[in-house]
């Protein structure tokens, strides 16, 4: 059976492809997220599965979150399912919990709201939402690949955008005018760039045009949404490949001021950030994922250690002042900034210490040793230790004289003077 067009008011209507035309099975979709889909559908509602889903089940992977759209309003949601708490100020939507912490985001469609009319009194309250048809909800999305829908009563998949044609063709495509939607909200081209890492996709030509002409925008955007994006690239999968990109298209220079500058310029220097953030991939991928503050300094390290020089018994300060005056759009946290600083500065001090032999292990006592001494591993060995190794015992393999850790010559107790009689 061929793929087939429904006619729809105004159009020529989405593409649908039937159960035999694709691979997507409803025994791959999470059980708890299927019933949701059929109970909403025997309510009288349109349900579908959406987003990453979708996308991932077509190219055989298995999906990190399965979530839903409907045509049912928040309310009504929290009405059928006692298990539902409505979330969101901005836009209102559903998570329905289950034992185990198991959540299933279920949302309304909704379309873009219309510009608010120039001169009008009460435009500028004009509601940042509304609640739309699944054409909408499908067109209001970033990329094609993302906005497809799967309809578990037909076992079709509903694609309004060519977001079935990309995935074939592995491109990430933009929906509607790429600079007019970066204007709209520069984050987007961010999205692109970590949507085409991850699904190891090509950035459409013109879509690749417009981020290098438009990237400038990013600089504009609060620290707030930045840092959350730069979280993601590095907790999600491919960091490696995301940062890859990220230089290609001139971004880090833009986010991580002159750290970026650096990266971006020096070939060697980024290439040793990319072998640590691959050594990070493949621990996530074992279920082993480090900290957010280890995989920051993963990725700034080749940066940080020049910095160091020779930063005497405490380089912090002058990490922190290197960091202060790099002039970052992304802004980390205080707390995350100072855990990030502590552990390059303790590995700084560590690979010295497994240069001249002189160590002291009191740094042990240290909040960011574990990560440190870690990092320090990585960047000597290439991958993280087993059980049974660590750092102690790379020094220890460098300098088999040397007392181990908490050793060496027993401290001598001062005698107390003798009280008066």
């Amino acid at each position: 059976m061929e793929a087939t067009r429904i006619a729809a008011v105004g159009g020529a209507g989405p593409l649908i492809l039937p159960r035999g035309e694709h691979a997507l099975s409803r025994r791959d979709i999470d059980p708890d997220a299927l019933k949701i889909l059929f109970r909403l559908q025997r309510l009288g509602f349109t349900a579908y599965l959406t987003g990453g889903a979708v996308r991932d089940m077509l190219l055989g992977r298995k999906p990190k979150d399965f979530d839903i759209a409907t045509n049912a309003r928040p309310n009504q949601i929290r009405k059928y399912f006692s298990n539902a708490f409505i979330i969101g100020r901005r836009f209102r939507l559903a998570h329905i919990r289950f034992r185990g912490g198991k959540v299933v985001e279920v949302a309304t469609f909704r379309s873009d709201p219309p510009p608010p009319e120039v001169g009008k009194a009460g435009s500028a309250s004009a509601p940042l939402y509304v609640f739309g048809t699944p054409e909408q909800d499908a067109m209001r999305r970033d990329i094609t690949v993302n906005a497809l829908f799967y309809d578990p009563a037909t076992a079709s998949v509903i694609d309004y955008v060519g977001g079935v044609a990309d995935l074939r063709q592995g491109r990430i495509r933009v929906i509607g005018d790429a600079c007019e939607r970066f204007r709209e909200d520069p984050v987007r081209i961010w999205r692109v760039i970590r949507y085409a890492a991850r699904l190891g996709f090509a950035v459409d030509g013109e879509i690749a045009a417009a981020i290098r002409a438009q990237r400038e925008l990013l600089g504009g955007c609060s620290e707030a949404r930045l840092y959350e994006e730069f979280s993601k690239d590095l907790l999600g999968a491919n960091a490696r490949a995301v940062f890859a990109l990220h230089r290609e298209f001139g971004i880090l220079r833009l986010l991580l001021g002159r750290i970026g500058e650096a990266l971006e310029g020096d070939g060697r220097l980024f290439a040793a950030s990319l072998t640590l953030l691959a050594i990070a991939d493949a621990e996530k991928e074992a279920g082993r994922a480090p900290g957010l503050d280890e995989l920051v300094a993963l990725l700034l390290w080749p940066w940080a250690e020049p910095q160091l020089g020779t930063g005497g018994p405490d380089p912090f300060p002058l990490l922190k002042k290197a960091f202060l005056d790099a002039g970052m759009v992304v802004s980390l946290p205080k707390g995350l900034r100072a855990q990030v600083i502590d552990i390059m500065a303790l590995a700084g001090r560590l690979l010295r210490a497994l240069g001249d032999g002189n160590m002291r292990w009191s740094v042990r006592q240290r909040p960011g040793y574990a990560q440190a001494s870690r990092l320090c591993f990585m960047i000597t060995q290439g991958r993280v230790p087993e059980e049974g190794e660590s750092f102690e015992l790379l020094f220890q393999k460098a300098f088999p004289g040397r007392p181990p850790m908490g050793g060496g010559r027993p401290r001598r107790r001062r005698r107390r003077p003798a009280l008066p009689d």
